[in-house]
């Protein structure tokens, strides 16, 4: 008979990326959300902000999970233009499974396959500078390791994703564009240093397609701290560097997330 989560060890559930699938702030892991283990449900909602030079990004979303192998996740993002005025919405539906090996117990990492629906709820100016749809459907698998005792004894957390996606800046600014609507292949890793069992320190990187002419688009990069502070309440806080958005260089700033589980 299924039950509530509580089985799984404290912070192996990740936190909520900012497309709400379980992960680090960027980029999702291998991982499952929550704390249910094998025949558990569980239950996560979050909020988000990421704030750099001329942009404001707020996003809500919450998951369930399943049996430590599904994971079902939704989030809506507000993107602000601080300086150009308005702003941009979107919705992104997420779908993970967990296919293979574990985080913890074998020598085999985890691996899981995702999707990611994502609607753009603003299309007028992602069409004006030439994206070519509103919707748009990411692929990725991932894979996440924890490594035990390798940095003055404290263990490592490794992640690496491969995405296919046709996202111009998440999909922010809409799909493809008017010349090459064909999926790119962009690769996104993770490196975390558990210091103790619910407070970590991580880098991130995400790789980036460039396909609307009218301005560069470059890779994400974060560096962030997370407290875990029990199984019900987790903090995230971390300085984040976007690259040019839309024309504006050097997008850099700070990322601040809360999660509550259940």
């Amino acid at each position: 008979m299924a039950s509530l989560a509580g089985s799984k060890i404290i912070a192996t559930g990740g936190a909520s990326t900012i497309e709400g699938s379980a992960g680090g702030g960027i980029v999702p892991w291998a991982v499952i959300n929550g704390y249910g283990s094998s025949g558990e449900w569980a239950a996560t909602a979050f909020a988000t902000q990421v704030g750099v030079d001329d942009f404001t990004l707020n996003v809500l979303g919450a998951s369930i999970s399943y049996d430590n192998n599904w994971e079902w996740s939704l989030a809506r993002q507000t993107f602000k233009l601080d300086n150009l005025g308005g702003e941009l919405r979107q919705d992104i539906f997420g779908l993970k499974y967990h296919i293979a090996g574990e985080l913890l117990y074998t020598a085999l990492p985890q691996f899981s396959l995702g999707l990611q629906y994502k609607k753009h709820r603003d299309f007028a100016l992602p069409s004006a500078v030439g994206a070519r749809d509103d919707t748009g459907l990411d692929l990725y698998l991932a894979a996440s390791k924890m490594l035990f005792d390798q940095v003055a004894g404290r263990n490592v957390l490794l992640n690496a994703t491969l995405r296919a996606t046709k996202a111009n800046q998440t999909g922010l600014l809409g799909f493809g564009n008017a010349d090459n609507n064909d999926y790119q292949l962009v690769f996104e890793g993770s490196a975390v240093l558990l210091l103790n069992y619910n407070l970590a320190l991580g880098v991130e990187f995400k790789q980036k397609p460039n396909q609307l002419a009218f301005a560069n688009e470059q890779h994400w990069r974060d560096i962030f701290a997370a407290w875990f502070i029990n199984k019900q309440l987790s903090l995230v806080a971390g300085y984040a560097d976007l690259g040019s958005i839309a024309g504006f260089n050097s997008q850099q700033g700070y990322y601040v997330s809360i999660e509550g589980a259940w």
